[in-house]
C-alpha cells in the first residue's frame, strides 16, 4: 500500500513545504481520503485515476479541494466521482458547498456521459469497498461529526483517525481489527494551547502521548494534522516525550507498507 499526503503550501524555492494547511491523503495513486489539497496537488496520474474520494469531515481544511477537482474533470468524466461520506458530511455539502452560492450544485449536473458526482453513504463501523481497499469507518471524537478509518487492501492494514480528541472507539476497532502496519494520528496544537484544543475538539503532545499508552502500538504511529503556525513547537514537544515509534509524517513523501 503506497501512501502520500499531498502539499498544501509552497516554499520560495518552489518546494513542498512541510507546514500543512489542507488535509489530503492520497493511497495507491487512486483514492483520496480527504480533499483538502486534491484539486490543487495531485499528479496527472492520479487526477486520471482518482475516482474515490473519502471524508473523514467536512471542515473547509478538509474539503476545499473537493469542488474544484469535479470541476477540472466535469467535461471529461465517463462515470461520477464517487464522495463517500456520513450522511451528515454529505448533507453539509449539499447545504454549504455545493448550493450554488459558494459552487454549483454538482448533483444536479450531468455531462454528456451522465452525472459527475455520486455520493456513497456510509454508516460508522460498516466496512465499505472503494478502489481496491476495505474501509471501516469509526466515529472520532470531534466538534462535528467526524469519522477514522481502517484500511485495508489484503496484505496491510493502516488506521488513520483524522481530526479528534480523546476517544475510545477508534482504540477498540483498532483491537478488533487485528495488527496494522502504521497508525496515523493528529496533533493539532502544542501543550500550552490545551484550553483552545480542548475547545477544539483537538490533541495536544500530552493528550497524544495519553492516547497512545491506551493502545502501544509496536509499529510506526505518524503525526499529522499539525496545525503549521505552531508545527516546530509540537514537534519538539513530541520529541520530548520519548513515545516509542513515534515519527513525523513528511508532506509529499510516498510511504510504502
Amino acid at each position: 500500500m503506497r501512501l502520500q499526503l499531498l502539499p498544501s503550501t509552497i516554499e520560495t524555492n518552489g518546494s513542498a513545504r512541510q507546514g500543512q494547511h489542507f488535509t489530503c491523503f492520497v493511497i495507491n495513486d487512486n483514492i483520496a481520503f480527504d480533499a483538502g489539497s486534491l484539486a490543487t496537488s495531485v499528479t496527472d496520474v492520479q487526477r486520471d485515476n482518482i475516482r474515490d474520494i473519502v471524508l473523514s469531515h467536512a471542515h473547509l481544511d478538509h474539503v476545499a479541494g473537493l469542488p474544484l477537482f469535479i470541476d477540472d474533470l466535469f467535461a471529461t468524466l465517463t462515470a461520477p466521482v464517487r464522495v463517500h461520506a456520513s450522511a451528515e458530511v454529505a448533507a453539509i455539502l449539499e447545504r454549504d458547498i455545493f448550493n450554488w452560492s459558494i459552487y454549483p450544485r454538482f448533483s444536479e449536473l450531468n455531462n454528456e456521459n451522465g452525472p459527475v458526482i455520486e455520493y456513497c453513504i456510509f454508516e460508522d463501523g460498516v466496512r465499505f469497498r472503494a478502489a481496491g481497499v476495505e474501509i471501516t469507518p469509526v466515529r472520532v471524537n470531534h466538534k462535528v461529526p467526524t469519522s477514522g478509518f481502517i484500511i485495508e487492501d489484503g496484505s496491510t492494514r493502516i488506521a488513520m483517525s483524522g481530526d479528534t480528541a480523546e476517544m475510545d472507539d477508534f482504540w477498540r476497532a483498532i483491537g478488533e481489527a487485528g495488527e496494522i502496519d502504521a497508525l496515523l494520528i493528529e496533533c493539532a496544537f502544542p501543550n500550552e494551547l490545551g484550553g483552545l484544543a480542548n475547545a477544539s475538539y483537538h490533541l495536544t503532545p500530552e493528550r497524544l502521548h495519553s492516547e497512545l499508552e491506551k493502545y502501544r502500538p509496536d509499529r510506526p504511529v505518524y503525526i499529522i494534522n499539525m496545525k503549521p503556525a505552531y508545527r516546530d513547537r509540537i514537534i519538539e514537544q513530541i520529541e520530548s516525550n520519548r513515545t516509542a515509534n513515534v515519527e513525523i509524517l513528511e508532506v509529499g513523501r510516498v510511504y510504502e507498507f
